[in-house]
């Protein structure tokens, strides 16, 4: 193996130790949680072969595949001596792994992947200001978002629906920044950081697949007063979002945020129409008006 068939390695495995642990470094996961998220796997493989019809089980991963194989024969021999001879692994396994996480194939995970994730490349601060930590802590928890899944001219949409992303939103124990993770399309994921000013909610999140970053900012009126309330509870958040579409163009969009059941909460995005059961009235209420709900940047 070549260096850089290592360094391909080591950066899927610390994008499934950020993906399943939320950890940074492959060398922080031990092999209880290595194993754990062979099974996580495991599920996405049944899942995705069921909605293909599949009934395939050669595609599951060993309980100790991804430790055994690929931490302790190819990253930890090649770290000890980097001149040991070392096999290749199993590209048809690795683009399984990678296939059920939304990519096409392994090379396209590496292309995709040039640079390894760094939330510290996302800067929110604001010099002399101190953040509102009671507000952000209010935060914490799993969200789902709401917004109006739109072509580019809202006319031409076929049917009326809602787009629902799972966001979950989590204070570091380490270094004591809030996290968000937003799910998006085709299994692919948004991390970044949010962090509150006064009234301000102001979240970055960029994405994991492709170039796209998206800004989000959000106001609460009255905070300050209306937290020194303890029966004072916070269920939803009214945002503008601004990315670039995937056809390169800026978009705007009011966003809805709905605190969520962790115990019931589905970690998809998901598009509805926008009568269904699943999402709620107000939500219908609010997002209904299609001028209203993408801003016109020309």
């Amino acid at each position: 193996m070549k260096k850089e068939d290592i360094l391909h390695i080591e950066k899927l495995m610390n994008f499934l130790a950020l993906h399943f642990l939320k950890k940074h470094h492959w060398e922080d996961v031990s092999k209880t949680e290595w194993s754990y998220i062979v099974s996580e796997l495991n599920d996405l493989i049944i899942q995705e072969n069921s909605e293909n019809n599949s009934k395939k089980s050669s595609d599951l991963l060993g309980s100790n595949y991804l430790y055994e194989h690929l931490i302790i024969n190819k990253l930890k021999k090649y770290h000890q001596n980097e001149n040991a001879m070392l096999s290749k692994p199993n590209l048809a396994k690795l683009s399984t792994i990678v296939k059920v996480l939304g990519y096409s194939s392994y090379i396209d995970f590496i292309n995709s992947n040039t640079e390894s994730f760094n939330f510290n490349d996302l800067r929110i601060d604001m010099n002399n200001v101190k953040p509102n930590t009671a507000l952000l802590d209010r935060l914490v928890g799993c969200w789902y978002s709401y917004n109006r899944n739109l072509p580019e001219n809202p006319l031409q949409a076929k049917e009326d629906r809602i787009w629902r992303s799972a966001t979950e939103i989590y204070k570091s124990e380490t270094s004591g920044e809030y996290f968000v993770e937003r799910s998006g399309g085709d299994r692919h994921k948004y991390f970044g950081k949010i962090t509150a000013y006064s009234d301000y909610v102001f979240i970055i999140m960029n994405s994991n697949t492709f170039i796209r970053q998206r800004h989000f900012i959000s106001r609460i009126k009255d905070i300050k007063e209306k937290l020194k309330n303890p029966e004072y509870k916070l269920h939803e958040l009214h945002f503008i979002s601004t990315c670039i579409s995937f056809n390169q163009e800026p978009i705007a969009l009011f966003e809805i945020f709905q605190k969520a059941d962790r115990k019931t909460f589905i970690s998809d995005s998901i598009s509805f129409p926008i009568d269904s059961d699943e999402i709620p009235k107000s939500i219908i209420k609010q997002l209904e008006d299609t001028e209203s709900n993408r801003i016109d940047y020309r």
